[in-house]
Parts: C-alpha cells; structure tokens; sequence
C-alpha cells in the first residue's frame, strides 16, 4: 500500500496550530516527532486506519498500546452505543463499575480490590500516595528511563539524553524532565539504573530503610521495549521485602497484554500494589490501581485517609467497554492471547531475518505483543545507557518514515514500542515485512 502524499494532513496541522501548542495535544503526535508534521487520522476498523487524505494504514501503533482489540470492533461499538443511549455517566454508584471490578479480580491474582481512576498517570500517583501513607517513609526509588506518568516527582531522566551528562551509574545525574518543578520535589526519590541486580543491592543497603516504595516497569516500554534479564524482576521482590519496601509494579503499558494477569503473573511476581491502564480501556480513558486491602482500605473515609478523588472515577460508559473487553480477552481459554502472542512473535521473526539478510546491523527486542526495533552494532539494549549510548534514533526515524509511505502507521520515536491487537492478521504482518524490506533497501 502506496501513500498518495498528505497534503490535507498538512493543511490540518497548519490550522490547528492556531488554536493547540504545537497543533496537538501531546507532545509524542507532533512534528517533533513526525518529519513535516503528524498523519491526521480520521477513522480507523480493526487493524487499518485512513487519513485525512484518504491513504490506508496498517497501525501498528495502537493508540500507543490502548487498543488492544484494534479499532471500532463490532462488540465494543454495541456495548458503547447502548451505554451512551441509556446515560454515559453519573459520578454515583453504579452496577457498571461493580462488574468491571469482578472481571478485573478475576484475570488479577494480587487485585484483592481494585480503584478506577481515569489515566495511567493518576493511577501511579495514587500507588505512591498509599505507599507512602502505610509505610510512614517518604523516600521512593524510581529507575533510569522509566517512565511512570506526569507526575512531578517521577519525571526524572525519562528522556535520552548524550551519556556524558547521565553520571556515573552508582549516583546517576538527577535530570528533570520539565521545566516548572522545584528542585525539592526530587529531594525524596532516588535513582539507580535498571536491570542490574549489583547496583540495585548496593542502592537497597544504602537507602532501603528510607523508602516507602520502589516502582518499576516489568518490561521497560519507555526506552523502547527493554525485557528484564532472567532473575532481575524476582531479585527485586525479594530486596524489597528485606527491606520492608513496597513494590509498585507499573503494568500501565503491559496490563492485560501479556496475558490475563499482566507481567506480574507472566513473570511470577506478587507486587504489593499495581498501575494499569492502556489495554484495559480498549481505547477509552483509563487507570486503576490494585492489590491487597491492607494498603487499599487506607482510602476508607475517615481520619487518616489518603484522599483519592474524581468526577470521572468508575466513568459508566467505561466501566460498559472494561467489562467487556475483560470478557474478549478471556474467552475461549484465553485464545486472545495465543493469537496476540503468535503474531507478534511472526512480525519480530520476519524482521531479524530482513535486517539479516540486508546485511544492516539491527535488534528487534521484546516478544509476542509488543517489541522495538534498535539500529545498534550491540546484541542487545539492557537498559537506559545502552539506549543513550548506542541505539541510532535518527536511523530507526527515517526508516519509519520509509514505512509511512508504504503504508505502515507507526511513531517514528524510538522511545515507544511496536503494538500487536487482536484484530491484526498474518496477512498484515505480511504487509509490514515486504514494506519493511523496502524500506530497508531505501536506508541501505
């Protein structure tokens, strides 16, 4: 699939820059980061999307991983329809959000209750609330290059940035990433590079009795697609509780995509509170936070509680789409996930055997649902320094924007990650790897 030029894609992103920043809404749609300025989408049907000119996609994109059944599918469109007709929202109580929660404890083993919240930004606030709330410690550890959310005090070295500028590993640079935030906010966190199970034991015996929590990505998603080494994740369950720190597991991007249970039951982890968001929604606003009534029941009204409030928690309609994209994901002995896993892993094999056979030095990292390509003389990207120092951004940008114009809808950062529906087919797998070996011969 040939694109046929974007020139009313161009005419709306002139427009809107007279009334939005930058002409969007966030910051990773924009020119900085789509050469020329961003593909204006305007409708999209499982595993395609058209533009505003009319060209096709096959997006591999996802809504960066919201969209784990693809776009408008039939089942999710009846249930929207019918909720929206019968009152979208009330901010009362409501069945909806009753029977989103028992859906959601039932695919969840650590979720002995569950909060809705309505992104994945305010579900990570609320975890480090009550983790601070039930430890009585302030302090918290967050990794290199994870991103948890805008949140102030997570936003520390999330961005790549030269690896002159990042410290020495065993006390890294603290680096915002934004303006506006004093620099006492970051006077409670403590950095440490991930993936790396000797600086995190000498990080936990220097502040381990100083820190409420310590909060990871199973799967490190804002450097790409980065994968735990074997133990690490297991390493890190047992440091925390030596230490008597909670563990936050952020599956805001890894939530039910990986199987029922998230990562954490993927690796065999028992956190003692999760962050979701993204692929529970299906396409629709989104955050919950989990686990067990211990530290939940602390939002219980009364003195001493950690406040957690909003309007749009438990929204009706979005509890309607939750239950059931739940019941999507898990029917039929969770088939949902051998397919999502069956043909990711088709997409990353047929690209290491391009990048083989073109003789171009490349890693595709990850597995099954979700994976990232590394333009890298190294075999593999271990972590945030890896990312900084030896993946080439600029090459794995102009190879996307090759794949644009083939017909292949994907972000052209690095930073973020190749995303597997359930509505995408062999066949667009097919159309990925003929455009991506084109695409390949046009950077060669």
């Amino acid at each position: 699939m040939t694109t046929r030029g974007r020139a009313r894609s161009q005419q709306w992103f002139e427009r809107a820059q007279q009334s939005l920043v930058e002409g969007v809404n966030s910051p990773s749609r924009g020119a900085a980061v789509f050469r020329g300025g961003p593909v204006v989408l305007e409708r999209g049907r499982g595993s395609h999307v058209w533009d505003a000119d009319e060209n096709e996609y096959i997006d591999f994109m996802m809504s960066f991983g919201a969209l784990i059944h693809g776009h408008a599918h039939p089942e999710l469109v009846e249930v929207v329809s019918q909720a929206i007709a019968e009152g979208s929202h009330f901010a009362a109580a409501t069945s909806a959000e009753v029977e989103a929660a028992e859906r959601f404890r039932r695919m969840v083993p650590s979720a002995e209750v569950v909060r809705f919240a309505n992104t994945g930004s305010e579900a990570t606030m609320l975890a480090l609330r009550l983790a601070r709330a039930h430890t009585g410690r302030t302090k918290f550890l967050k990794f290199e290059g994870h991103y948890h959310g805008w949140y102030d005090p997570y936003l520390l070295n999330g961005h790549s940035h030269p690896p002159e500028q990042l410290g020495p590993p065993e006390n890294p640079t603290k680096i915002p990433d934004s303006e506006g935030i004093p620099a006492a906010t970051f006077a409670d966190v403590v950095l440490a590079p991930w993936n790396d199970i000797a600086a995190l034991k000498s990080t936990m015996r220097q502040h381990g009795r100083e820190l409420a929590a310590v909060i990871t990505e199973p799967i490190m998603a804002n450097m790409g697609c980065i994968p735990p080494r074997e133990g690490y994740l297991q390493r890190l369950r047992e440091l925390t509780r030596d230490y008597g720190v909670l563990l936050i597991l952020d599956e805001v991007v890894t939530g039910f995509r990986y199987g029922p249970g998230g990562c954490q039951e993927y690796y065999g982890i028992q956190p003692d509170i999760s962050t979701f968001g993204k692929a529970l929604g299906a396409g629709f606003p989104i955050g919950a936070v989990a686990g067990p009534r211990s530290i939940l029941d602390r939002m219980r009204w009364g003195d001493n509680m950690v406040l957690h409030y909003g309007t749009f928690n438990g929204h009706r309609l979005t509890m309607k789409v939750v239950t059931a994209n739940l019941d999507l994901l898990s029917q039929d002995g969770n088939v949902a996930y051998r397919k999502l896993h069956a043909t990711g892993d088709s997409a990353i094999t047929g690209l290491r055997d391009i990048f083989r056979r073109r003789k171009i030095k490349a890693n595709v990292q990850g597995f099954g649902p979700m994976f990232q390509i590394y333009f890298t003389e190294r075999d593999a990207i271990q972590d945030y320094r890896d990312y900084c120092k030896y993946v080439d951004t600029a090459r794995y940008s102009r190879f996307v924007h090759a794949l644009l114009e083939r017909g292949i809808y994907m972000t052209p950062s690095n930073g973020l990650h190749w995303i597997i529906s359930t509505a995408h087919t062999e066949a667009d797998v097919a159309a990925l790897l003929e455009a991506a070996d084109q695409s390949c011969a046009e950077l060669a």
